[in-house]
């Protein structure tokens, strides 16, 4: 298969860089928390290890077996999503059952979830092409899995992460042949949908307020956002330096994971934000002409999902850290 340095260039580096910022926010509190400063970047390091060596591996492999595979993938991925329900298999991190792990190495199977149900939607859409058309043959079977999936991850409960599993399924839908009227249908489904769930959780009715006035609460569910304009504040053009946050000392609450883009925007300021958009941005460009240019309509879908998902899921951990939006521990 043939090589796109345009796509491999931009990985390697935001993932070094990555890397770099997850060892600059993180020591201060691995030194107190495990007495070893490098405990985060060693735990991080194993898995870009790991993530290289797969995606090596899955190069060398032709994807339409994943269109002949489809329903296996999508079957294993329930399996997991309801195995990881079961206490004593499934375990408990931040309030949420969405881990199998041993002390500190975890992995959700809802990230799995995640490909497969791209995997799956690509095989659908490609399959479907004439039956897009109408809501009810089309669209609404499709709609019908999603729910599933995303009812198994609120029962863990994980809005976040199902937040970005819906809401990349519903744009590869978007980008099929779609009647104008699913816009109608899915916004006012969604709008429904995100009532009910606020309304059932009173933390996330919190969530919503303190978005909407942090200094309502500027100790509790107003804590988050309040510390991590704190970091991006001060950061000004340039940034105070690698190394030298402030706020990662025991200020912002996991600054290695949710709101590591605060620390960088400390850190380094505006123009890196500006620099990793970009590189985000170059990354989304050279995978949606790849899209655009495969003949197969299965890979068109499959390579939008996986791109348009990544980009969604930076964008809305930024809108987050910046208080456009509720809190909702998208990393």
């Amino acid at each position: 298969m043939k090589k796109s340095y345009g796509i491999i260039i931009p990985t390697v580096i935001l993932t070094l860089f990555g890397l770099l910022m997850v060892y600059s926010s993180s020591y201060v509190w691995s030194e107190y928390k495990f007495n070893d400063s490098l405990h985060f970047l060693r735990h991080q390091s194993i898995f870009v290890v790991l993530g290289f060596i797969g995606m090596y591996i899955l190069s060398k492999i032709d994807y339409k077996i994943y269109y002949k595979k489809a329903n296996l993938i999508l079957l294993v991925c329930f399996l997991l999503l309801g195995l990881v329900l079961i206490p004593g298999i499934g375990v408990i991190r931040n309030g949420s059952r969405s881990w199998f792990g041993v002390g500190s190495f975890g992995i959700q199977p809802s990230e799995f979830a995640k490909i497969g149900l791209i995997i799956f939607t690509a095989k659908y859409l490609s399959n479907n092409v004439k039956e897009m058309s109408d809501f009810k043959k089309g669209a609404f079977p499709i709609l019908f899995v999603i729910l599933i999936f995303f009812a198994l991850i609120m029962l863990e409960p994980d809005f976040g992460t199902g937040m970005v599993i819906v809401a990349t399924l519903v744009g590869m839908i978007y980008a099929s042949n779609i009647k104008l009227n699913f816009f109608a249908y899915t916004g006012l489904l969604g709008l429904i949908g995100m009532a009910l769930l606020i309304i059932a959780a009173p933390y996330r009715i919190a969530r919503i307020v303190s978005f909407l006035n942090p200094w309502s609460d500027p100790l509790g569910s107003g804590f988050q956002i309040i510390q991590s304009l704190y970091a991006i504040g001060p950061g000004g053009l340039f940034g105070l330096g690698l190394g030298n946050s402030i706020q990662k000392h025991f200020y912002l609450p996991e600054p290695q994971t949710d709101f590591i883009f605060a620390i960088i925007s400390e850190e380094f300021g505006f123009l890196s934000i500006l620099i990793l958009a970009s590189l985000y941005l170059y990354l989304f460009y050279k995978v949606l002409k790849i899209s655009i240019n495969i003949d197969d309509l299965f890979g068109k879908y499959l390579a939008f999902g996986l791109i348009f998902g990544i980009i969604f899921q930076t964008a809305l951990n930024i809108a987050v850290v910046i208080g456009l939006l509720p809190v909702t521990g998208i990393t």
